[in-house]
């Protein structure tokens, strides 16, 4: 009789341990996956991003945006002679060569306005550049071992846990899992919303583009460049979030807890949103854009 109660007692703990052991792979590669594709997304252009998108933006853009900037860069224009005619003492002092450099600032402004959208894509070039090397610098580092993990994990506790804290550990698993996958979504939000944020810039980029070379006005195209810096560059903080986080995780390999290491990695994976959340305020900070 004690035989027969052995041999349940052993098919329920084999059950449990499958399950619990799905539970940790599904989690660990959930995690690899979400992690692994942020090097992807952050390092995309806008047109490389979303082709139809892009389009899109661009048509908006030079139908009806370059319109409206054209009306800008005409009154800043007028407003840049007015400017520099009567501010040589109220004309008393008047001198032809203002009109030189009036004709070359208009060659200036309308040459930029004309290469707006050129300029613009560059400095995500650039950004999409940096973000590239640096997750050349980190490849490889940012997933788990996830079956030598757990095979470490099953030889060394399953077979001493009892059916108790089996069922304990499945339900952590479960929770864990489930938080995991919401902090998926919470990734993916960041870093689609980063690059609705850069197709709205994108959009409107020939208005502020048009007071660019107005003394007063300018604030306005240079507050603009800073944020497209800034946006590029949070693509670069966020690969710094990843690298930090994959010195983390390495850790976890080589747990002798199972406990340890499911909440450290869910831990961890909390650490890492939160941490992209915060680039685009940091970035925006280091540019002193607003």
């Amino acid at each position: 009789m004690g035989g027969i109660i052995d041999k349940i007692t052993e098919f329920i703990k084999e059950l449990l341990q499958g399950w619990v052991l799905t539970n940790f792979e599904t989690m660990f590669t959930d995690v690899n996956d979400k992690v692994g594709t942020i090097a992807g997304e952050v390092s995309k252009t806008p047109s490389t991003w979303n082709s139809g998108i892009f389009d899109m933006i661009k048509t908006l853009s030079d139908n009806v945006m370059i319109p409206i900037a054209g009306m800008i860069i005409s009154f800043v224009l007028v407003y840049e002679l007015i400017s520099m005619v009567i501010d040589k003492n109220n004309l008393h002092d008047f001198n032809t060569a203002i009109f030189i450099r009036f004709f070359m600032k208009a060659c200036i402004a309308v040459m930029l306005l004309s290469k707006t959208f050129d300029i613009v894509m560059a400095v995500f070039d650039v950004g999409s550049h940096i973000v590239n090397s640096a997750a050349a610098a980190i490849s490889g580092e940012t997933s788990i071992d996830v079956s030598s993990t757990l095979q470490t994990m099953f030889n060394e506790q399953f077979s001493e846990m009892s059916i108790g804290e089996l069922l304990g550990l499945g339900m952590e698993t479960m929770i864990v899992s489930l938080c995991m996958k919401i902090m998926s979504v919470l990734i993916t939000v960041i870093l689609y919303g980063r690059m609705i944020e850069i197709y709205l810039y994108v959009s409107v980029a020939p208005v502020p583009c048009a007071t660019v070379t107005n003394r007063e006005w300018g604030t306005i195209g240079t507050n603009y460049f800073k944020g497209l810096c800034a946006l590029a560059f949070q693509g670069f903080f966020m690969m710094v979030c990843v690298a930090i986080y994959a010195v983390l995780v390495a850790g976890v390999a080589v747990s002798d807890n199972l406990h340890t290491a499911l909440w450290s990695v869910a831990a961890y994976t909390v650490i890492l949103c939160f941490s992209l959340f915060k680039t685009g305020s940091l970035s925006k900070s280091i540019w002193n854009a607003h």
